[in-house]
């Protein structure tokens, strides 16, 4: 249900960051892999041949007949599904699903959704999309679809059904923590073509917004800079990077995003299983804004892409980071064709931020912390994140942030109401307070930039990337 990044042939290596489960995710992908095959030894063969003891068994015994096809790819999913939330077999309709979300364009509601004790709950959903305008959101639980209750379907049966034509309708039944009744909706599928950035002039600072980390984010967002200092006939005050409720996208992706506001540095390491299987990222010189001042904007939807762009930015002090803690998904995944028309989509390596940090569970914490008030259920809202799936990936450093969650004082600077912002046309209090902030840096005050020191002119653009 929600969009994810290319899976075709690229000359080099494609990593998915994939957060939440089937529908979207937060990927960061990779068509192949290489690494030798597992020596069988002994238990091995001891455990293949337990296996087709139930395999014969339940051939020979079951009540009705089952084929093979059948058993083999059952168990395939309950391998997988015994590793962690991400890993998954991939058969010819998720495959195809898979290309199709990576293409940017399909018919549906526009919802990243993950299955949680055989229940659909939402991720987030996209912006301006069928989902969004309907009001849906985070933490919701999708319960019936035409009237008629999924539970008990797969995730992928279940988004299977939330796909249709587009101008077609749909009944989403949804039951949401603090209401006491489901709610009814009834929404009309479109066409969910994903345009990666969006941007916008806002008192004079340039407002660039992310929704996925698709194949083409790094060129959009380029662009979108472009277009904004056309706009203004000069170089804004400075800039604003939303990227709240994005899923994620591909690792090559939040390298080249984070690389256009970097002009030295490491962004993201990946560490496999093996003691030696490291890779690092690192920025080309030529820092596109020139160390004008930039704030990161985040939420519990900030996932794994998301998160290595706000923590690569975080670490090399290039930005401010405010908003609420993000998801918390420091994995990364990795697609093995194994047919034309199945593949292995399997968790393959942690990511790190440049100070070598995991994100795994914990996320990235904002500098500062600023409440969605224009939100007028945000303090009941749930947060759903990564610690939140069954079976997810541990932090090897165990940080429970569970404290910090429940600060109970009161900020003296957000009190103001949801009645009360939208009565001054504030409807999106996170972007308003980020926009104020860049507002009260003057004009001469130094620019912001890796290791807090300004450039001594600003740096050259960057040649385009491929």
């Amino acid at each position: 249900m929600t969009e994810s990044t290319k899976t075709q042939a690229s000359p080099k290596r494609r990593f998915a960051l994939w957060q939440g489960a089937a529908a979207f995710s937060t990927l960061a992908l990779v068509p192949l892999a290489t690494g030798a095959m597992a020596t069988v030894d002994a238990s091995t063969q001891e455990e293949i041949s337990r296996f087709m003891d139930v395999f014969l068994e339940v051939k020979s015994n079951y009540v009705e007949p089952v084929s093979d096809d059948k058993l083999i790819e059952g168990a395939i999913n309950g391998m997988l599904a015994s590793l962690d939330p991400h890993s998954g077999y991939l058969d010819a309709r998720d495959y195809s699903n898979l290309r199709t979300q990576t293409d940017g364009e399909y018919g549906g509601l526009g919802l990243s959704v993950t299955m949680e004790d055989g229940v659909v709950k939402v991720i987030a959903p996209t912006a301006d999309t069928p989902a969004e305008r309907a009001g849906i959101k985070a933490g919701d639980y999708i319960t019936h679809i035409n009237k008629e209750l999924i539970f008990g379907l797969t995730l992928d049966e279940a988004v299977e059904q939330m796909r249709g034509r587009p101008g077609t309708k749909i009944d989403i039944t949804v039951v949401r923590e603090g209401q006491d009744k489901p709610i009814e909706m009834s929404l009309t599928r479109e066409i969910i073509d994903v345009k990666p950035v969006k941007w916008e002039v806002k008192d004079d600072v340039g407002v660039l917004t992310i929704t996925s980390f698709s194949a083409d984010a790094t060129r959009d967002l380029k662009s979108a800079m472009v277009s904004v200092e056309k706009s203004l006939g000069r170089k804004p005050r400075g800039w604003v990077l939303d990227l709240r409720s994005n899923p994620g996208g591909l690792l090559d992706e939040a390298v080249g995003v984070s690389d256009l506001f970097l002009d030295r540095g490491e962004i993201v390491s990946q560490r496999g299983r093996k003691k030696g299987d490291i890779e690092r990222y690192f920025a080309e010189t030529g820092d596109m804004t020139g160390g004008a001042p930039v704030i990161v904007l985040i939420d519990a939807g900030s996932a794994s892409a998301s998160e290595i762009v706000a923590g690569a930015l975080q670490d090399q002090h290039r930005a401010v980071i405010m908003g609420e803690r993000s998801f918390g998904k420091g994995s990364v995944q990795t697609v093995l064709p194994l047919t034309d028309t199945t593949a292995l989509r399997l968790t393959t390596a942690r990511y790190y931020t440049p100070s070598g940090r995991s994100v795994q569970e914990g996320g990235i914490e904002p500098d500062i912390r600023v409440p969605q008030l224009s939100d007028p259920d945000y303090k009941n809202r749930p947060r759903f994140r990564e610690s939140d799936l069954r079976r997810h990936l541990i932090n090897e450093k165990k940080v429970d942030n569970s404290l910090l969650e429940k600060d109970e004082k009161d900020d003296p600077r957000f009190t103001a109401s949801a009645t009360d912002l939208k009565a001054k046309g504030i409807d999106d209090y996170q972007l308003y307070y980020a926009l104020q902030t860049i507002g009260r840096i003057g004009p001469n005050a130094p620019r912001m930039a890796q290791g807090g020191k300004p450039p001594v002119k600003p740096a050259a653009k960057p040649t385009a990337r491929n």
